[in-house]
């Protein structure tokens, strides 16, 4: 056993060169292996403010320029978000946005985007779905790469890791200033593309506040020296948290701030603007 990986999804032992091929392969990890740093991905919840714009606001963004997409399949009860993203989650869901219909609209993903895209959710939508089921689907419609931050890392591990694995999927762990040297370690080995290094342990859409103890936190990070590159989340919703999180990290995450925009009227024809004021 290498680390904690289970020899029984060892990708080497049970899906052989090809899946590890596959993986490597994928969007994401090109983009990593091309682009080191101020990378920029924003995350907003497929169904909101409306049912059908999944595709239009995910093609706006690309044309806007950002690295890669994180869509959020709505939940009723996260742990992790803030009032901000449960309210577009609550708003999704009344809008009759399920995941059958988020893959359906995913359907023609490819056809209009082309950067790296993430499915991020909680794991009872997906266990109830069908974890298999779901990372075929994920691969099918040109899915990347999954973030679950309630999936126990053992589950993962022991249950899943081989679905993700056959399907060419990178599974995002997140990493909390609480979190162990021995746990990111082994976090550090189980990934395949970066790991999601939260600013703090609190809900989203605070704002990011770089004290001491956090800029220690990050140099601790780096002098790991983990073989992942890390990508910033929380409390990023301006260029001045952008850049700050970029001089610890190979880039950051805007959730919540791009998702009061989606509640504004002209939502489209904003986001240009939106991503221009955090990465000009």
């Amino acid at each position: 056993m290498v680390y904690g990986l289970s020899t029984k999804y060892n990708s080497s032992i049970d899906y052989g060169l090809w899946t590890i091929d596959k993986i490597n392969m994928n969007r994401l990890n090109k983009l990593f292996s091309t682009k080191k740093d101020n990378l920029l991905s924003i995350y907003y919840t497929a169904g909101y403010p409306e049912i059908n714009t999944t595709l239009d606001i995910a093609e706006a963004l690309e044309k806007a320029g950002v690295d890669f997409l994180e869509v959020g399949f709505p939940y009723s009860d996260p742990v992790a978000d803030g009032p901000t993203i449960q309210h577009s989650s609550e708003k999704a869901l009344e809008n009759g946005m399920t995941l059958n219909l988020l893959f359906d609209q995913l359907a023609d993903l490819r056809k209009r985007v082309t950067i790296p895209i993430l499915l991020m959710g909680y794991a009872n939508p997906m266990i109830q779905y069908g974890v298999e089921r779901f990372c075929k689907k994920a691969a099918e419609v040109g899915v990347d790469g999954v973030i679950v931050p309630d999936l126990p890392m053992y589950e993962y591990e022991t249950l899943y890791a081989g679905y993700f694995k056959a399907n060419g999927l990178s599974n995002i762990f997140l990493v909390t200033p609480q979190t162990s040297e021995d746990r990111i370690r082994k976090i550090d080995e189980l990934s395949n593309s970066f790991i999601y290094l939260l600013s703090s342990s609190s809900i989203t859409g605070g704002n990011l506040q770089v004290s001491v103890n956090i800029e220690d936190y990050y140099k601790r990070i780096k002098a790991m020296q983990l073989k992942n590159p890390e990508i910033i989340g929380f409390g990023i919703s301006d260029n001045k948290s952008f850049s700050k999180a970029c001089e610890y990290a190979a880039g950051a995450i805007v959730g919540s701030a791009f998702v009061k925009l989606l509640g504004t009227k002209g939502y489209l024809e904003k986001i240009d603007e939106f991503v221009k004021g955090i990465r000009p």
